[in-house]
């Protein structure tokens, strides 16, 4: 009888320390980044990264400041082939709750930014003349330390 209670006692122990083990993951799941991949077309490299240095690191500036994102990256890399990409834009924010929630601030804080639709639309059609967009991707970063 003793030996069946502490059989019992050891279970009910271990069941209960479960929902602990499967919190102690030595990772967790971090920001949520939006990455847009962009083929800039050959010769153009510096008139689009002097657009990135201006016009569009104005706009992260803006949001970063009004706390719609965490920060921004500009990645250079080789295409591969000619629709491949070649520049990486990364926009991290906190979480995709956040990114969603804050989606249409973002947008009229462009509207603003830039003086309206229609010359936001005039600058997509300048710059679709020297890069194209291949594609956007949502990530989220894993960071390999337990969470606190």
């Amino acid at each position: 009888m003793k030996r069946t209670a502490s059989v019992l006692a050891a279970v009910c122990l271990l069941l209960s320390a479960l929902p602990l083990l499967a919190q102690s993951k030595p990772y967790h799941d971090g920001s949520v980044w939006e990455m847009q991949c962009v083929h800039v077309k050959a010769g153009m490299e510096d008139r689009y990264a002097r657009y990135l240095a201006g016009d569009w690191k104005n706009e992260q500036d803006a949001m970063r400041k009004a706390g719609y994102v965490l920060s921004y990256k500009v990645i250079r890399t080789e295409a591969h082939n000619p629709t491949d990409c070649n520049v990486i834009l990364m926009t991290e924010y906190k979480d995709l709750a956040t990114m969603e929630a804050n989606a249409d601030k973002a947008e009229q804080l462009g509207q603003e930014l830039f003086g309206g639709t229609p010359k936001i639309e005039s600058g997509y059609m300048d710059r679709s003349s020297y890069r194209d967009i291949i594609g956007s991707r949502l990530a989220r970063e894993i960071v390999l330390e337990p969470k606190k």
